[in-house]
């Protein structure tokens, strides 16, 4: 899929072209702007079941929209609801796990499941659910931030706020940084070691430490 994804880190935005009858799957407010030529058809992505799974327990949009060039060539261009990175992957047949709420678009060819994190991720205060995308096409994801891309060869450790997604390759288990007076007094929390070989993308901004340093300044309600 031809594409090029411009104002990269802060302001990412992927400029997609498409090939006559090409279509993509865009997650929902993620269209920026399109050609005339380009129709779009809003459906439940997998049927109701599959589609109601992903959007309460995977984060993501109960209906997704389904982008199709038609007679001539077109373009889409695309940019997730907060400021911050795009990242493009062919897949070839791999499997990709995204943190719910990163995953913007991806080729018809590609499936997306939502997978049970199990205690591990539910403890990591990223949700229960991760979504896994995998097939021979191609994937578009978002980040808060700039991405950062690395090639783990034996362990590494991230705070559970800055994961973006991870190659299936990769195994992982979530522990607190220290002991318990680590955990409450020093501004850290909770880390996720990745163990093996395969890739992991990180994001340079946490969506949850941005609320906690914007808390202070919101206007305070007084009651009567």
């Amino acid at each position: 899929m031809k594409h090029e994804i411009i104002a990269k880190p802060e302001f990412a935005m992927a400029n997609v072209q498409l090939e006559p009858e090409e279509s993509i799957q865009v997650e929902g407010g993620a269209m920026v702007a399109m050609s005339t030529n380009v129709e779009i058809e809003t459906k439940a992505r997998g049927g109701i079941f599959s589609s109601a799974k992903r959007a309460f327990l995977g984060g993501e949009s109960f209906f997704v929209n389904k982008y199709t060039a038609r007679g001539a060539p077109g373009f889409i261009q695309l940019a997730p609801g907060s400021p911050g990175d795009i990242e493009y992957l062919p897949l070839q047949g791999r499997s990709l796990m995204i943190q719910s709420g990163s995953f913007m678009a991806c080729s018809d060819s590609v499936t997306i499941d939502t997978q049970w994190g199990g205690a591990k991720a539910f403890f990591g205060g990223e949700g229960l659910f991760m979504l896994k995308a995998h097939g021979q096409g191609d994937i578009f994801f978002a980040s808060y931030g700039a991405i950062h891309a690395i090639e783990v060869a034996g362990s590494y450790i991230v705070d559970t706020g800055h994961i973006v997604a991870f190659e299936e390759s990769l195994t992982f288990h979530v522990r607190k940084v220290g002991g318990l007076k680590s955990l409450f007094l020093s501004g850290e929390g909770l880390v996720c070691q990745f163990e093996g070989n395969g890739k992991l993308y990180i994001q340079t901004r946490n969506p949850a430490s941005f609320v906690q340093w914007i808390h202070p300044f919101r206007p305070a309600r007084r009651s009567n």
